[in-house]
């Protein structure tokens, strides 16, 4: 079997604001093609690290390699157009335009038309309910389905790594499946995912490799396999969500 192309690699990234030492020499591999979760608690450095990787908070030392560049402390826009897109905590919908130009916004570094075509293409695939709403205001618009416009805003760039910060964070239960489904076929379809999440259980079922962040640093790592079976591991740092 063919060894994976790595993705993203960290090495001994640390974030500092000020004197707090957000993230504390933490390595990190994903492969391509394969789905990384980032668990932790709250405060343990797994927004930090999304942000830094995305260009949109300073990196104090370390290094991020992406496709074997490095990126570190590059600007967010130049990260971007390389193939890296973020939906962020929160969302951060542009709530006073409709469901249609928040994608368009999100397809702003790809100037191929038939590309920006295919990924509409893809995203309405992935997201009908979204194409239902095509023309509706985004602030009309349910959590779950602002969820999946913060995903599908992120996939209209064309994107070769997806970086997905709480995708999970306040949603009903069947959205919460809904969601984990498709982040299951953008691994298939060839996009590479690495993912923030506190609902650990949920995470670990569609995810290959895990790590688990404690006050800035990697406590755990493995299979993700390996870490949905140890039980104590999971009632101890990744809490429930069965």
């Amino acid at each position: 079997m063919e060894e994976k192309q790595i993705a993203l690699q960290i090495e001994d990234l640390q974030v500092c604001y000020g004197p707090i030492e957000a993230v504390r020499k933490v390595n990190l591999i994903v492969k391509e093609q394969s789905v990384v979760a980032l668990l932790g608690a709250n405060g343990a450095g797994k927004t930090s690290m999304l942000r830094t990787i995305s260009g949109l908070t300073p990196a104090s030392s370390g290094k991020i390699i992406y496709y074997g560049k490095d990126i570190t402390n590059i600007a967010a826009e130049k990260i971007a157009k390389l193939g890296l897109a973020q939906a962020p905590e929160g969302r951060q919908i542009f709530t006073d335009l409709t469901v249609d130009e928040n994608l368009k916004a999100g397809a702003y570094t790809v100037k191929d038309k038939k590309i920006i075509k295919k990924c509409y293409e893809r995203c309405f695939r992935h997201f009908p309910r979204l194409q239902e709403r095509r023309n509706q205001m985004a602030n009309t618009l349910s959590g779950g389905e602002l969820q999946m416009l913060a995903i599908a805003r992120a996939l209209m760039s064309n994107p070769k790594l997806l970086l997905l910060d709480e995708p999970s964070l306040g949603l009903a239960p069947l959205m919460v499946r809904d969601i984990f489904e498709i982040i299951k076929e953008l691994r298939e379809e060839g996009t590479t995912v690495l993912i923030v999440e506190q609902n650990a259980f949920q995470t670990l079922k569609i995810a290959d490799y895990g790590y688990v962040l404690e006050n800035g640093k990697v406590s755990i790592k493995g299979p993700s396999q390996e870490l949905i079976t140890d039980s104590n591991l999971v009632d101890a740092y990744l809490g429930g969500g069965k």
